[in-house]
């Protein structure tokens, strides 16, 4: 645990490849930002399995070494062409593609008998405004889908509900250019892009202990 010497610890976590894609930008991000100060901050990155299950012991190891004051969860949305600070995760498994170790779950829940859904605890309208002010495509994501990233945002609230003071979220990224060579048509971000965008929103969300009210809805 960190000493009245030592820097707050801020968990930040990431995936490998999956569904055949080459690399995955979260990767690359959390790999860059590793062992850095953002706000008086020490990162600390880790990257967990793109395997229902195990993804979540990962996380919860991850939360108990590093006791962080505040984690964000960064996964790879291909398809998308922001940052995407998702708002809310659901108590549902359904995998449209088999995870890395080939598991494809169908309607079961994340954690059984738990909430039907968990809101973020980050101030993802204050993240959102600081990233368009830096110039960074950004939206707020009114879904997390139903894969592993999913799967980890809603284990991170459940587990966030008894530390208290510790907030959390999760945040998609879009494909990296090398990606997009072999996805035509998709759209994508540079790797740097992305990585400055992640430390921008988490000096947002170091800064911000009250979120703003400003417009980020969506009619569909």
């Amino acid at each position: 645990m960190p000493t009245s010497r030592q820097s707050p610890t801020l968990l930040l976590t990431g995936f490998g490849p999956f569904g055949g894609h080459p690399g995955n930008p979260s990767q690359d991000v959390i790999r860059a930002l590793h062992d850095t100060q953002i706000a008086g901050h020490r990162v600390i990155s880790v990257e967990l399995p793109v395997v229902f299950g195990d993804a979540l012991q990962a996380l919860r190891r991850a939360l108990r070494r590093s006791q962080p004051a505040l984690v964000i969860c960064i996964g790879q949305a291909g398809g998308r062409a922001a940052i995407s600070l998702e708002r809310i995760a659901i108590n549902v498994d359904d995998a449209r593609i088999a995870d890395n170790a080939g598991a494809q779950p169908v309607d079961l829940p994340v954690i059984d008998g738990a909430p039907a859904a968990y809101f973020t605890s980050l101030p993802i309208k204050a993240m959102l405004q600081a990233l368009r002010e830096a110039g960074i495509p950004a939206e707020v994501s009114q879904t997390a889908g139903t894969f592993v990233c999913n799967h980890v945002f809603y284990g991170l609230m459940h587990a966030l509900r008894r530390r208290k003071g510790v907030r959390g979220g999760f945040v998609h990224i879009p494909f990296s250019p090398r990606q997009a060579e072999q996805q035509p048509g998709q759209p994508s971000l540079p790797v740097e892009t992305m990585i400055e965008g992640i430390r921008i929103a988490i000096e947002a969300a170091l800064q911000h202990h009250t979120d703003l009210a400003i417009q980020a809805g969506a009619e569909h």
